[in-house]
This record gives structure tokens, C-alpha cells and sequence, in this order.
């Protein structure tokens, strides 16, 4: 109807205002349906990575508004902490800081608020595996182990709209769809290993990397320490390690080395984002940089210059020598005592010099001392020739035979096969990082493949995990990392956690291809594969 008078006008006026906040607290009520013109929270619902275990739609939808508040139970600092966590990743783009308040089992928990909780009569979810129910009303995260509650705030986090990880503040509203998840992981080890020893790479860069990792529940962190390029990590009993050792890289490039404060650092930082740091010092070959820095590692006493090249297999510790023995207990011991994990890597790849006897005496002591310092060696596939301790790990990376070797003397293996895994393998010919020895590895041929039909003799109660490595001859830039792993790592992130069943290339990329704004959110450099249709 029309306004006759300036009264009537201001009547209508003053309705059409009050309707107005009638309406907008409706909308940022606490499990109110989303805004028609808001992003449709099932679409986040359908496109999570890694694959839950099950995924069961419920009514309505969660919404996230400035009263809400994160609820733990019980009070702990890893909880707090992860509570914590969550409520920093939330506040850049939604602008709401939900508050982290403890409460006990028996309270009744108010409407509107996530509630954090180890449930720890329920064993089915082992020490990874979380339950997640959203209702309009409440969001229910229950695990057995703190690593449980952390993977399934990143399942919250992706089922928020991508410009949640934005850096910047964004409208709302911040919908999360009815549902309950039950998932766990398929493989205890989802690992990625980053190698710094041909090319450096600092702790901010590190912990980057830890971010984008523990964002699709990757738990290990292989951090590839030394190498004929460099040596990369401070070892009070043999300073000149880093010192001289790590003052180079490929091609001549900058070098670089972590003080053993910076790498604790780093491995703690990894810690509270549930990845463990598993470092490596590579052994009997891959040593020039040792071997430059201490005349008395090598065979004739005399030290060979340091090297900026990428061949391989030339150089080799005097594994005669006690010496040597001395040094290794030195490095792994200091080592060990910095790293809280249970694995040191110990090497053993490519010893192209040393002779079969020799190389095996060689690995079966250096697995003795790294179990005198409290430590499970993990080594490369070729130490599956040499005697194994029944805690030593193998990762196979070419070699199908050293695979089922493995196996067949009851070790735990870590399958990274290169044609498959290796991330510095080039996606095309027309890709300008990377090499091709292995040949080219688009997102599908990283993808498309499975852990227990990988080796035959290889059955998959033997395999502890999967890992995919990037080796850094031509990656100079932590730029270069990001192009070179994703969005590759997230393929490998979920072989490593989601059931084989019902999961396909076809379904995988439709899913893939709705991270490509949360990866630009997030600030990645990722390759765009022409595979997949990006949103």
C-alpha cells in the first residue's frame, strides 16, 4: 500500500527496520538454515580430502557466530592447545575468535558451541581416528588420542567455505552442513620427506610446509638432513660439519645449516601439528660434505673438496676406520637426543663403491647403534641385503626384489615408488623443474595406483605406509617446492589414509578440483594440472 502521510511513512519506515533485525538475528542464530545466496555447505560436505571412512548427511546446517565457543573435555594443554589451534585458524577470515573453555564430562553443553572430547572407551578409532557429528544446534568432535581430535578439526575446516583460509576478513555466513563422520586412517604412515641437503631451505619455509601437510593429515615428516651437497644440521662433537660442510648446495648455491635450537624448533612446531619429524643422515655413501669437513672419514686421510654437482654414488665413508664408528655414534647420538620421535633414518641408498660384504657389515652396526640411542633405523631399500634388526624399517623405492626381501625377513616397509611418488619427478616434458629418470608423473599416474597391489609378495598387513619424497637437485626456491608437490602430496595423503574402496581416479579429481580456491586461499603454488577441471 502507499504512505498517505509523513506518520504513515515513518510507521512503514520503523516496520521494515524492525523485520530487518528480526531477520538478521534469525540468520546468525545459532543452527539457523544458511542465507539463500551463501555457499551451499553440502558441497564442502562432498569434496573432502583425504575420503572419510563414512560420510552420513544429516538436516539443516551449524553456523558459526560470534557467541560461539569451543568446549574441551578434559582440561589438558594438548587439548587447549588444539582448541587453540582452531580457533586461530578461524579469526583472519571469519573475524570470530571463539573462546576455549574447559568443562567437565557430566555438563550438559549449552546450544551453539564445539565441543572437543576424548572419548577414551571408544578403541575403534585407534590413535588417529576422530568422530564428527554437526547439528544445527551443536558440532561434536569426539577421539581416543589428541592426534584423533586434530585430524578432525581439519575435516571442520574443510567443510567451511575456501575463503576461510584466507588471510584477509571475508563476509559470512560461516555454515558447516549437518553430518556425521566416522573416520580413521588406513596406513599409520602418511609421510612426505623434503630433502635440504641439495638445496637449503629455512625453518619459516619448513614450518610452511608442516602447515599444508598436516591440512590433509599427513603424520610424518622425513627430513633428508645430508647429502653430498651439504650437511644441514649442527653436531656439537664434529662442528666443522655445518660449519664447512654445510656452506654450499647445487650449482654453488647459497648453503645453510639448522643450530640444534632451531631444528628442536622445528621438530616441536611438527609435534603440535601431530607430524613426526623422522631426520636423516645419509650412509656409508652420499657423504662428501663429511667427508670434506674431517680428512679422517675418508680412506686416505685426505679431505676431498666440497661438491656442487648432482652425480651420485662416488663418495663413501671408510667404514674400516673405528673412526668412523666414533663419528656415527656422535651424529646419531646428538641427533637422537634432539628428536623425540622413535625413527632415525639411516641412509643406505645407492653405495655404488662399496662392496657387498663390506656394506652389510656396515649396516647391520650402524643399525646397533641407532638402537643403542633409542632410535628404530629406517633405511633405504638396499639395506634389506644386510641382516635386519626387528625393528629396522625399509622403504623401497625401485627395486621390487629388496621389497619382497624385506618382507620376506619381517620387516615393517614404507613404500615410495618412484614412478610413482618421487616429487621431483617433472608432471610433462614441458615442465621446467624437475628430472625424468622415472619417468613423467602427472596427478593421475600419482594417484591411480594402490599400496597393497603395488609389489607382489608385498601383502599389505607388511606395509607400515607410503611416502612421497622430493629431492631438490633442481628446485631452488621454496616456490619451486610447492609447484613440484602439490597438488601431487594430497594424492599421496589420501592413499595413505582412505580405504581403497570406493575410491577412483574419476570421483577423486571432481574432488580435487574444488581445492584449487582453497589452495589459492592458502597461498600454495600449485601446478595446475590440465587433468583436472579447477574450480
Amino acid at each position: 500500500m502507499l504512505c498517505q502521510t509523513p506518520f504513515q511513512w515513518r510507521r512503514f519506515v520503523g516496520l521494515l527496520l524492525i523485520m530487518t533485525i528480526i531477520s538478521t538475528s534469525f540468520a546468525s542464530t545459532p543452527g539457523s538454515a544458511a542465507k539463500p545466496d551463501s555457499p551451499n555447505p553440502q558441497a564442502c560436505l562432498a569434496n573432502l580430502i583425504p575420503k572419510p571412512e563414512s560420510v552420513v548427511p544429516g538436516n539443516g546446517a551449524f553456523c558459526l557466530t560470534p557467541e560461539t565457543k569451543i568446549f574441551i573435555c578434559p582440561e589438558n594443554l594438548e587439548l587447549k592447545g588444539i582448541g587453540n589451534f582452531l580457533a586461530e585458524r578461524l579469526y583472519p577470515a571469519t573475524g570470530l575468535k571463539p573462546a576455549v573453555v574447559p568443562i567437565s564430562a557430566s555438563a550438559p553443553i549449552p546450544e551453539g558451541n564445539i565441543y572437543l572430547a576424548m572419548a577414551e572407551e571408544d578403541s575403534t578409532l585407534g590413535e588417529e581416528g576422530y568422530r564428527l557429528k554437526i547439528t544445527a544446534k551443536q558440532v561434536t568432535l569426539n577421539a581416543c588420542r589428541p592426534a584423533g581430535i586434530f585430524h578432525g578439526v581439519q575435516t571442520l575446516r574443510q567443510l567451511l567455505p575456501p575463503t576461510v583460509e584466507l588471510a584477509t576478513l571475508q563476509p559470512g555466513p560461516w555454515n558447516l552442513a549437518a553430518v556425521t563422520i566416522t573416520d580413521r586412517p588406513r596406513f599409520a604412515w602418511r609421510g612426505a620427506m623434503l630433502d635440504l641437503a641439495r638445496h637449503f631451505f629455512d625453518a619459516g619455509e619448513v614450518k610452511r610446509y608442516i602447515d599444508r601437510l598436516a591440512y590433509y593429515k599427513l603424520n610424518r615428516l622425513h627430513l633428508h638432513l645430508t647429502d653430498d651437497q651439504g650437511w644441514r644440521i649442527a653436531i656439537q662433537s664434529w662442528p666443522n660439519l655445518a660449519l664447512h660442510g654445510g656452506s654450499t648446495a647445487v650449482g654453488g648455491d647459497r648453503g645453510g645449516y639448522f643450530t640444534a635450537e632451531a631444528y628442536k624448533d622445528i621438530v616441536s612446531y611438527a609435534q603440535s601439528r601431530y607430524i613426526t619429524v623422522v631426520p636423516e643422515i645419509d650412509m656409508p655413501g652420499h657423504t662428501n660434505a663429511a667427508l670434506a669437513s674431517y680428512p679422517e672419514l675418508n680412506k686416505n686421510g685426505v679431505a676431498p673438496p666440497l661438491y656442487t654437482g648432482i652425480k651420485v654414488g662416488f663418495s663413501t665413508l671408510a667404514f674400516n676406520k673405528e673412526v668412523t664408528y666414533k663419528f656415527l655414534d656422535d651424529v646419531i647420538g646428538e641427533l637422537a637426543a634432539l628428536t623425540p620421535g622413535p625413527y632415525l633414518h639411516i641412509g643406505g641408498d645407492e653405495a655404488l663403491t662399496v662392496s657387498k660384504e663390506d656394506y652389510t657389515r656396515f649396516i647391520e652396526r650402524v643399525q646397533e647403534i641407532t638402537q643403542t640411542h633409542g632410535k628404530q633405523a629406517v633405511g633405504w631399500e638396499e639395506v634389506a641385503a644386510a641382516k635386519l634388526l626387528p625393528t629396522t624399517v625399509v622403504q623401497p623405492w625401485k627395486d621390487e626384489k629388496m621389497a619382497r626381501a624385506a618382507a620376506a625377513k619381517g620387516a615393517k616397509v614404507i613404500l615410495s615408488p618412484a614412478n610413482k611418488l618421487y616429487l621431483d619427478m617433472k608432471y610433462t616434458p614441458k615442465t621446467g623443474l624437475g628430472q625424468n629418470w622415472s619417468g613423467y608423473i602427472e596427478v593421475k599416474e600419482s594417484y591411480d595406483w594402490d599400496p597393497a597391489n603395488l609389489v607382489g609378495g608385498v601383502a599389505e598387513q607388511a606395509i607400515l605406509g607410503v611416502e612421497a619424497p622430493l629431492w631438490t637437485e633442481t628446485i631452488r626456491t621454496y616456490a619451486d617446492v610447492e609447484y613440484m608437490v602439490f597438488p601431487r602430496i594430497i594424492g599421496c595423503a589420501e592413499i595413505g589414509w582412505s580405504s581403497k574402496d570406493g575410491r577412483n581416479w574419476t570421483e577423486y579429481a571432481r574432488r580435487l578440483a574444488s581445492h584449487g580456491p582453497r589452495l589459492t586461499a592458502m597461498e600454495v603454488n600449485f601446478y595446475r594440472s590440465p587433468q583436472i577441471s579447477w574450480e
